[in-house]
């Protein structure tokens, strides 16, 4: 299975949570990629579009490998089996959480100013553009958890099953179009993967909210 682009996922994928009959009243996109995914099953779903912030933790020696995630306001875990295998002196880990939590403060402050989404009894719907680790995955669940969600929905286009089994210990439910047990990288399954910027966040969002009002 491949997508033409994050807007074909998000179609394909809007209308099989449609088909499943999955119920929610808001959908959280993880920026930047998994916005524009979110955004077309938001409007499929004619549901609210909002945005749950979240950084991964990058080893200091190679920030692309993952050893945890940040989820905003205050979630921090960390892959402790990762971290026994690839020991880190604290304090450099210390200063990449303190960078990736400044980098985080300032996304919040982009995407929500001063008007935070409220989460508390409501059925949570979180979406990316793909699961490789599931680290940031995790942390958004467990801080829509902290947030008083009363039910949290994982949803992806396509995932790693290590992700997947990551993601059912924690959220209510995982939705995935595909599975592979060969997942190397999310790009691999998109033909149009380019970087969703700032400001094509900022539109989904503002796009969403017109045909809500």
């Amino acid at each position: 299975m491949r997508f033409a682009s994050r807007q074909d996922a998000g179609r394909r994928l809007g209308e099989h949570l449609c088909q499943q009959g999955i119920a929610v009243d808001l959908v959280l996109g993880l920026p930047r990629g998994g916005v524009a995914v979110a955004a077309e099953v938001a409007h499929r779903l004619h549901r609210p579009l909002d945005v749950l912030v979240v950084r991964k933790i990058g080893h200091p020696w190679h920030r692309e490998f993952a050893v945890g995630a940040l989820a905003e306001p205050d979630v921090i875990i960390f892959d402790e089996t990762t971290l026994a295998e690839v020991p880190v002196p604290r304090a450099k880990l210390d200063k990449v959480v303190a960078e990736e939590m400044a980098r985080l403060r300032e996304y919040r402050s982009l995407f929500h100013g001063s008007d935070l989404p409220v989460l508390r009894d409501k059925g949570i719907l979180l979406v990316d553009d793909g699961l490789a680790t599931g680290a940031t995955a995790e942390a958004a669940v467990r801080s829509a958890r902290r947030q008083g969600a009363c039910r949290v929905t994982m949803a992806t286009p396509v995932a790693s099953t290590s992700a997947v089994e990551r993601l059912r210990r924690v959220a209510d439910e995982v939705v995935t179009l595909l599975v592979d047990a060969g997942f190397e990288a999310v790009c691999q399954y998109y033909d149009e993967f380019s970087q969703t910027t700032d400001e094509e966040v900022l539109e989904l969002l503002h796009a969403a909210a017109l045909r809500r009002d």
